[in-house]
């Protein structure tokens, strides 16, 4: 790997007694392997594993397997995650300990969405953007894989997010940038790196921060964070927002022996994730907090829900208790927890939702089909369908899409892996139709004869 001089030299002028490590690091050290485990699908956790120290349920791999070959890992049971980045949870956990609206804004793929919703205080809402529509489908399946029925999806620009005037509690921008602490797992980023890149990445930051800054209520907590490590888009851009919005910064109050790094050249509470001191990729995030001399705004009026649909008792049914909204459009059955279902409405009047909590059903004339949404989500009730255990062959098998044989009963049938659902299947007593969404199924014809063992 060779990287760009004038990378080489920023980092020896803002580092240069940890210089040479951080570039040693970079070029002659392997990139680490992270998981996170869903603990509300999976008690276990991964053999001979090393806990990150941030978070709880976050564990160092020896090796990378192959994550597309193991069920577990589509049903949802864990999530491929940075170690840096699962800081998220840690801050949430930290700071927030009431229910809260809070604002994932850069998204996709949905590591900091997911590590965020296991923490919130019950009764909070998390919303997801990404702005790029390929990007926001790749953010829908992992959270409907994560199973939180507490979570909205939107596709959306920041400046329309940012019409949501004084809604949220928190906002979390994990902001688009030069990518600088990704060159160790990514050629192509150490490729496009240029001088150039940097300041045009520091310019959209600032388009984002202003056209997001009026969504954040008065008070609330703004959770600024990149993967590089200029000062251009990082503190630069922390003290731009002290600046030219009066926020204050907050202290994580982080233990010493984590190994992560204070800000440079800033009074500002900053945290750098350096690869010669913590086990992780580079990741630079800093918490502000909004003044709340600002007065609130009065122009954000409510929104009513829409009138619930008449739903058939039996898809009712198929959810845990009665705090669920049921919705009925193009054929599809939602299901939302009903505290959150003003708020749904107002997000629905100025953005375009993709997924808002458990996607039930699809209405086929008297019928209706489950969807894959309602077998992964939390909230289903896990006897609404016969289960059938399946045998690694057949897993891997359904996740291709193929056709498969069981001996269950007729009807919709769920199959599980490990004990925990991975599909819907037809069956039809000579074969199974399989209910697998086609975006999703394993395109490899080479699928190996025993499960990687990761939990």
């Amino acid at each position: 790997m060779e990287l760009h001089k004038d990378f080489i030299e920023e980092i020896k002028r803002l580092m240069p007694d940890e210089c040479n490590a951080i570039i040693e690091a970079i070029t002659a050290t392997a990139s680490p392997v992270s998981v996170r485990v869903n603990s509300h699908k999976c008690g276990n956790v991964p053999a001979n594993a090393t806990r990150v120290k941030w978070c709880e349920r976050g564990f160092y791999l020896d090796e990378r397997p192959q994550f597309t070959f193991d069920p577990m890992f589509h049903a949802g049971a864990y999530y491929v995650q940075d170690a840096s980045s699962m800081i998220l949870q840690y801050i949430a956990k930290t700071l927030i300990s009431e229910p809260v609206r809070y604002l994932d804004l850069c998204a996709a793929p949905g590591g900091k969405t997911t590590a965020v919703l296991d923490v919130l205080p019950e009764g909070s809402l998390m919303v997801s953007n990404e702005i790029i529509g390929t990007r926001a489908q790749i953010l829908k399946e992992n959270v409907v894989k994560w199973g939180n029925p507490n979570c909205i999806v939107t596709n959306n620009d920041s400046r329309a997010v940012g019409s949501l005037t004084h809604f949220f509690d928190v906002v979390a921008a994990d902001v688009p940038c030069s990518g600088e602490g990704m060159f160790r797992k990514d050629d192509e980023a150490v490729a496009q790196w240029t001088p150039a890149l940097v300041r045009q990445c520091a310019d959209r930051q600032r388009e984002i921060i202003d056209n997001i800054w009026q969504a954040l209520r008065p008070g609330g907590l703004f959770i600024y964070s990149t993967c590089t490590y200029n000062r251009q888009e990082d503190e630069d851009m922390v003290e731009y927002i002290i600046r030219e919005y009066e926020a204050e910064s907050v202290n994580l109050n982080i233990p010493a022996e984590w190994g992560i790094h204070s800000g440079i050249g800033t009074s500002a509470h900053c945290y750098r994730f350096l690869p010669h001191l913590t086990r992780g990729e580079g990741l630079f995030v800093a918490v502000l907090r909004k003044s709340d001399n600002e007065q609130r705004s009065q122009i954000r009026k409510k929104v009513k829900p829409a009138k619930p649909a008449n739903i058939p008792n039996n898809v009712k049914q198929l959810i845990s208790g009665n705090d669920m909204e049921f919705t009925l459009s193009d054929n599809t059955i939602t299901a939302i927890p009903k505290l959150h279902a003003e708020n749904l409405a107002l997000i629905q009047s100025k953005l375009n939702v993709i997924l808002a909590g458990i996607e039930v059903a699809t209405v086929k004339g008297r019928d209706f089909i489950p969807s894959q949404s309602l077998l992964l989500s939390t909230a289903m009730k896990r006897d609404s369908f016969p289960e059938y255990e399946t045998d690694y062959a057949t897993a891997m098998a359904y996740l291709r899409g193929e056709t498969v044989c069981i001996d269950a009963p007729s009807g919709i049938v769920a199959l599980t892996y490990s004990g925990t659902p991975i599909g819907f299947v037809k069956n039809l007593g000579n074969r199974a139709n399989n209910l697998y969404p086609k975006e999703w199924r394993i395109k490899s014809t080479h699928i190996p004869s025993k499960a990687p063992k990761i939990l």
